[in-house]
């Protein structure tokens, strides 16, 4: 039997909720690690406005009669935990840290414009109100993050030598072509998945973008006589896969769920590069500098034009689920 536009509302917020789990159990751990006393200070902060955020899911979910998935906050917080440890085992863990909240501030960001949308259909305007007020809490935490971009850089090299700075550029060179690596399977995949006509253009447009950004940073490696981590690459191409066949094993509201997540990855290479642009600069290479900020541009279009489409791909994954609204 569809479900309900109510039943839809439920559903969404039993999803959020998960998405603060994850990121309470990230921001616990997050303070120890930064490398940086700001940063410290910064994961401090948003983990008590995150406290907050997570009891007015709560009591949005009760004021409906329901109560938090169980099973999708035990999955999430497991997340979390794999989120930090994955930090915490790179040699520059406070880049690492900042890079991958920036990217789950925007995941948030994202859900909470969603859930809004969804609040709007419902008819339920303390739930609408509420998600566009966590949703720009969120985005001042991602721009707190952004802004200390040069101090993540910064407690990742300290124990960096000048004469080590060019291995450290190739390594994030290479981070950068994995992570474009993994981009260019989920836009190959995004199309097929997706659903929405204006989601699938912009990944197919996106696509052709993002292997020219491989290939620049391809010559960047060569140009320093490196070449791609073969590990990396093969790791995040998996991650792609997986992702792939996580959002293809969805029920109809795959459309939606792809845009945020697509909209979030997009700000993990906006980070990478951030970081990437910074090392470059203090290892003296102006090519890479420039390239890095080129790319930014191009991943800050990508997301814009990925967002925009938010609402039609929720249109097609009510009507998916058998929702009319």
């Amino acid at each position: 039997m569809p479900d309900t536009l109510q039943e839809q509302l439920t559903k969404h917020l039993t999803d959020v909720h998960s998405i603060e789990e994850q990121a309470l159990e990230q921001l616990r751990k997050a303070p120890d690690i930064a490398g940086d006393e700001e940063l410290s200070r910064v994961f401090r902060e948003h983990l008590t406005e995150t406290e907050r955020q997570e009891r007015r899911v709560r009591e949005r979910l009760a004021a409906r009669g329901a109560e938090p998935s169980k099973l999708k906050d035990i999955v999430a917080r497991a997340g979390g935990f794999g989120m930090v440890l994955f930090a915490r085992s790179q040699p520059d863990t406070p880049g690492k840290l900042t890079a991958h909240a920036f990217s789950y501030e925007h995941l948030e960001l994202g859900a909470y414009d969603l859930l809004a949308l969804v609040a709007d259909r419902a008819g339920d305007p303390e739930t609408a109100e509420t998600a566009r007020s966590i949703r720009e809490e969120e985005s001042a935490m991602a721009g707190r993050l952004a802004a200390n971009f040069d101090r993540a850089v910064a407690a990742s090299l300290r124990d960096v030598g000048p004469d080590d700075l060019g291995k450290q550029l190739e390594s994030y060179l290479q981070d950068a072509h994995a992570i474009e690596a993994q981009a260019i399977q989920l836009l190959e995949q995004g199309p097929a998945i997706a659903s929405e006509p204006g989601l699938q253009k912009a990944f197919l447009e996106h696509l052709d973008e993002t292997r020219s950004q491989q290939a620049a940073v391809t010559a960047r490696l060569e140009a320093h006589g490196a070449s791609p981590s073969r590990f990396k690459d093969v790791l995040l191409r998996v991650g792609g896969v997986n992702l792939g066949v996580f959002f293809g094993a969805q029920p109809g509201d795959t459309p939606a769920k792809l845009a945020g997540f697509a909209f979030a990855f997009e700000h993990l290479e906006i980070a990478a590069y951030e970081l990437l642009r910074r090392v470059a600069r203090r290892a003296g290479d102006e090519e890479t500098e420039r390239i890095a900020g080129r790319i930014i541009g191009e991943e800050r279009a990508a997301a814009a034009a990925i967002r925009a489409r938010f609402e039609p791909a929720l249109d097609v994954a009510l009507r998916g689920e058998g929702v009319t609204t």
